[in-house]
């Protein structure tokens, strides 16, 4: 039997079987057919390599794979309308209401955190404006980190009171 006819006789058998799993793995109809033609086409230029007993097994390894480098790739094919793009960019940035609210918050946050004596000061500032990790700052201050840790608890604390207070007045 050559090549042709071998290839004859397995679109005949498997066809049904290797669409469906392209179909399953992909959902799309459509990219489910072609994948079926990739998938037998590659099974031709590879018949001379293939030396193992059970063609079923090799052909549905083959649709398998096919599929999911199909779905890898699926992400690059995929072209942004206008519409989809400006939205997009819409939802990442803030309103001018929110920058401005978060400027006056942040300005605010800075306001108190200078209020706290030193080190709680440094410290406060840090973590809440700069939103820098204890690791991080114990290593710019060269101190232990339980020692940056405890200052850390120990600001937050102080600016929680500062905080009370403003909000009792």
């Amino acid at each position: 039997m050559n090549k042709e006819e071998q290839l004859s006789e397995m679109i005949d058998t498997y066809q049904n079987l290797v669409f469906s799993i392209c179909y399953k793995v992909t959902a799309d109809y459509f990219a489910a057919e072609d994948l079926t033609q990739e998938a037998f086409l590659a099974a031709y230029k590879n018949l001379d390599s293939f030396e193992g007993t059970n063609e079923k097994a090799w052909l549905c390894r083959i649709a398998t794979n096919k599929s999911i480098d199909y779905l890898r790739s699926a992400g690059r094919r995929v072209v942004p309308t206008e519409d989809i793009f400006f939205e997009q960019q819409s939802e990442t940035r803030s309103s001018p209401e929110e920058m401005c609210l978060e400027k006056e918050v942040r300005e605010r946050l800075l306001e108190y955190c200078s209020k706290l004596k030193s080190p709680y000061d440094e410290i406060a500032k840090a973590v809440y404006y700069d939103e820098m990790k204890a690791e991080e700052i114990a290593r710019r201050r060269n101190e232990n980190i339980k020692t940056v840790q405890t200052q850390i608890y120990r600001a937050r604390d102080m600016l929680r009171k500062l905080y009370g207070k403003e909000r009792s007045a």
